[in-house]
C-alpha cells in the first residue's frame, strides 16, 4: 500500500437531491484542486429521509446505479482524475410491492468507472428507528476493491456494530474499511461511534474511513482512524 491524498466529507444532506448532487460535485471539484486521490462521502448523500417521509416518497427520490446521480458522479470522477465512494438510495425492487429501497454505496475508480457495488447488510432497527420500513437489507459482503494505494473494504454505518463484518473484509484481503455513515445524535453515541471505529482498527489491523452526516438528527465526527486506534482525524 503506497500513500495516497483522502479527501473526507462531513455534510448536511437536504431532503433536495439535485442540491445534494451540485454540493458533492463542489466538493469532488476542491478535493481534485488540493491533490486528493479519493474522496469519501457519508451515508444518505442522495437526501436526508426524515422518519415522517413515507417510503413511497423515497422510492420514487431513489435511482439505480445507472440513474443522473451515479452517471454523473462518474463523469466528475473522470474529469477531475478521483475516485469517489458515494452512496445512494437504489431502486433494486421494481415490483413496487413494499416500496423500500437499498442503502448502497459505490465506489468508483477515477476513470470513471463503478468497482464495487455494496447494499447495507445490518439495517437501523433499533433504539427507536427501524430502517427495514423504508430500507430492504442486502445480503452480499462485497469483495474488497483493489487499487495501487491499497485494497479498501466497503461497510455503511451501523455495519460497525457487527465486528465478524469487518474481519471477513479484512480476512478477503482488505487493508482500509471505508464506512460512509449517518450516526445519530443521542446519549453516548458518540462515545460508542469513538470505540466501535477504534475497535475495528485495532481488532483487524486495519484503517478506518467514515465519513459522516453532520445536521439534521446525525452527529457528526468523521474520523480516520489508524491500525493502532489513534485518530488520524476527527471532526
Amino acid at each position: 500500500m503506497k500513500k495516497f491524498r483522502l479527501g473526507l466529507v462531513q455534510m448536511q444532506s437536504s431532503r433536495n437531491k439535485d442540491v445534494n448532487l451540485a454540493t458533492s460535485l463542489n466538493y469532488i471539484k476542491t478535493a481534485a484542486k488540493k491533490g486528493a486521490d479519493l474522496i469519501c462521502f457519508p451515508e444518505f448523500q442522495m437526501a436526508y429521509s426524515p422518519v415522517t417521509q413515507e417510503p413511497k416518497e423515497l422510492f420514487y427520490l431513489a435511482e439505480d446505479t445507472k440513474g443522473t446521480f451515479i452517471s454523473t458522479l462518474k463523469k466528475s470522477a473522470k474529469e477531475n482524475n478521483i475516485s469517489i465512494v458515494a452512496t445512494i438510495y437504489e431502486r433494486v425492487d421494481s415490483s413496487k410491492q413494499s416500496f423500500r429501497v437499498s442503502d448502497t454505496a459505490t465506489f468508483i475508480s477515477s476513470d470513471g468507472k463503478i468497482k464495487s457495488v455494496y447494499r447495507k447488510i445490518h439495517l437501523y432497527d433499533a433504539l427507536g428507528f427501524k430502517e427495514s420500513i423504508k430500507l430492504i437489507r442486502g445480503n452480499n459482503i462485497e469483495k474488497p476493491v483493489t487499487t495501487s494505494f491499497g485494497n479498501f473494504g466497503l461497510m455503511i454505518c451501523y455495519d460497525v456494530r457487527f465486528p465478524e463484518m469487518s474481519r471477513i473484509l479484512t480476512l478477503m484481503g482488505a487493508a482500509i474499511l471505508i464506512m460512509p455513515s449517518a450516526w445519530v445524535s443521542g446519549v453516548m453515541k458518540e462515545e460508542h461511534w469513538q470505540i466501535m471505529t477504534k475497535s475495528r482498527a485495532i481488532e483487524n489491523g486495519v484503517f478506518i474511513v467514515a465519513p459522516n452526516q453532520i445536521g439534521n438528527i446525525y452527529s457528526g465526527r468523521s474520523t480516520v482512524i489508524d491500525p493502532f486506534g489513534a485518530a488520524m482525524i476527527d471532526m
